[in-house]
């Protein structure tokens, strides 16, 4: 299957960031840092005014940039001239991220629910952009009907569902979400266990899980789901004890 690849090694989170403090999330910086380590990168994707496939999180600049401003109403000029926290990392385009990473580790890429207008011309910003990148990729979203708009596209790009349970519409929607032709489920760590994964594996999913802190969630994870997406600490020295857990935690 292309897309079990994601089981193989645990996914960076947003890249593989300090939680803000030096490295901040979803910058050339994190996924720096997360080649380096061999770790999946895991992130975000906005569309801007120009529609350009833009990495970020949030739909305003603020928290990220400290500067007010809509992302879907700037530019892809404007908004990679902004600084982020700070630092010296500047907002990067998806044509940024896919040149930087070279296929080099695999790319769980998150595309956030946009208004519903939108959905073909995000579409359409993030295939262009991967045609011909020779690499390991997946895309997933909350969203539905953009999942839809992907599979309507025949796109050789293995798509997912971001899901959560947070009510029963979740629920509902979730459930009426393995109809489509998707081949994993990334699931809220902090929802498990659930009758959904459960579902889910009996359509032959793989399930990955979000996001993971700290070791007591990585203990529920790994009993119920494929692999972690996980942030601020390296999982990779759980299975080196306690010690060696401390350290990486600073």
């Amino acid at each position: 299957m292309p897309h079990r690849w994601i089981t193989n090694r645990p996914i960076a989170h947003r890249g593989y960031h300090d939680m803000n403090n030096h490295i901040w999330e979803n910058t050339l910086a994190a996924f720096a840092r997360a080649l380096e380590a061999d770790f999946p990168i895991e992130c975000d994707l906005q569309l801007s005014a120009d529609n350009v496939a833009i990495v970020f999180h949030d739909y305003d600049t603020k928290r990220l940039c400290g500067v007010d401003g809509v992302v879907r109403e700037m530019t892809a000029r404007e908004l990679t001239a902004l600084n982020i926290g700070g630092t010296k990392d500047r907002i990067p385009t998806l044509r940024n991220l896919l040149d930087q990473v070279g296929g080099k580790v695999g790319l769980v890429l998150e595309i956030k629910p946009p208004a519903p207008d939108d959905i073909e011309d995000f579409v359409t910003a993030v295939l262009a952009d991967l045609e011909g990148y020779d690499g390991s990729v997946v895309l997933m979203s909350f969203d539905t009907s953009l999942l839809q708009a992907l599979a309507d596209r025949d796109t050789d790009w293995p798509i997912g569902l971001v899901a959560a349970e947070f009510n029963d519409a979740d629920r509902k929607k979730n459930t009426a979400a393995l109809d489509l032709p998707i081949s994993f489920v990334s699931f809220c760590v902090d929802h498990v266990p659930s009758d959904f994964i459960g579902l889910a594996r009996a359509k032959g999913l793989t399930v990955i899980s979000w996001t993971v802190r700290d070791e007591a969630a990585e203990k529920i994870a790994a009993e119920h789901t494929d692999q972690i997406t996980f942030e601020g600490f390296d999982p990779m020295a759980l299975s080196a004890g306690p010690e060696a857990l401390n350290k990486a935690n600073g």
